[in-house]
């Protein structure tokens, strides 16, 4: 018997960037925090380091973490801020940390699912080291037991809203992490983009490759390319747009975006992909349903489509 969870989730948000730059810090081993800065920061006394500590400079995946012994786990990333994090401005960013204004989807003892809206990073990156979805649910459980913990399982972009998930152990973590394509069964995505499609269902096959920007292209390499292997089925069309049901079957990076954009029907507001003008106000994408098995039981978690991808139909 699948559980289904289901939550609706329709504001946008606008994109944010933190300017206090920092350096990062992979940890390889458990540890607690102070002993980890000694080891990895170099020239500085353990009175620098505590004060870096206390003056709030210091983040644990994108959180403010102050407490020396505060226990590290592998893969957590720390980081180092140019300039303290302002706690007091933090704590009236956009989004709230309130559980009702989260955007919970389900939550248990072992994970907890949000419908993330558009515009928030899932984990931090350069440009954002604080305002994150890992950042917010941390602090939510954290309310309940200071010594709580989330764990990253999987990511969606920044622009795109959605299910996201994260675990509540580390041992789940990298059991999810090291056999997600096997547990989960369907991650699907409704897309809205330019055109009329030729075809009202098909599957696109392409292989995949970075630049030195970031930017993901199909190749024709398949020695090289990672292959991503998009269904899609058209729901509603006009002669500008088209709404469609996508299906995933590997998780590549931009892998939708850039499959679409390869057939000439870029997702509405992917400036990055094909489409510079949005109608909407944001990136036509949002991860709809995600089911997946974790200890022989399936789970089925849903996130209803934001309302504003069916406004440009009403025009």
């Amino acid at each position: 018997m699948k559980t289904h969870y289901k939550k609706d989730f329709n504001r946008d948000k606008t994109n944010h960037k933190n300017e206090n730059t920092s350096k990062d810090y992979v940890v390889r081993n458990k540890t607690i925090l102070l002993d980890f800065l000694l080891a990895n920061v170099k020239g500085q006394s353990r009175n620098n380091i505590k004060n870096l500590l206390t003056r709030k400079y210091v983040l644990v995946n994108g959180s403010v973490v102050s407490q020396y012994n505060y226990e590290l786990s592998v893969k957590d990333i720390v980081s180092i801020c140019k300039n303290p994090v302002n706690t007091n401005q933090k704590e009236s960013v956009r989004y709230s940390k309130n559980k009702s204004n989260l955007d919970i989807i389900y939550e248990d003892e072992n994970i907890i699912v949000i419908n993330k809206p558009a515009g928030l990073l899932s984990i931090a990156s350069d440009n954002e080291k604080v305002e994150t979805a890992y950042r917010l649910v941390l602090d939510y459980v954290k309310k309940n037991n200071p010594r709580s913990r989330v764990y990253v399982t999987h990511r969606i972009d920044k622009e795109t809203s959605g299910v996201l998930m994260f675990s509540k152990s580390e041992k789940l973590r990298d059991e999810l992490q090291d056999n997600w394509n096997d547990i989960v069964s369907k991650r699907g995505y409704y897309a809205l983009v330019e055109g009329k499609l030729e075809k009202n269902e098909d599957t696109i096959v392409n292989y995949l490759m970075e630049t030195s920007t970031n930017v993901m292209y199909a190749s024709n390499d398949k020695k090289h390319g990672k292959k991503a292997v998009t269904h899609y089925k058209v729901i509603k069309s006009s002669s500008k747009y088209s709404l469609l049901d996508v299906n995933i079957d590997s998780g590549r990076k931009n892998q939708i975006r850039v499959a679409l954009s390869n057939i000439n029907h870029p997702i509405v507001g992917d400036d990055k992909y094909g489409n510079k003008v949005s109608v909407i106000k944001r990136l036509g994408l949002h991860a709809y349903e995600l089911d997946i098995t974790i200890s022989n039981k399936e789970y089925k978690f849903v996130a209803k489509m934001p309302s504003i991808f069916n406004s440009v139909f009403s025009k």
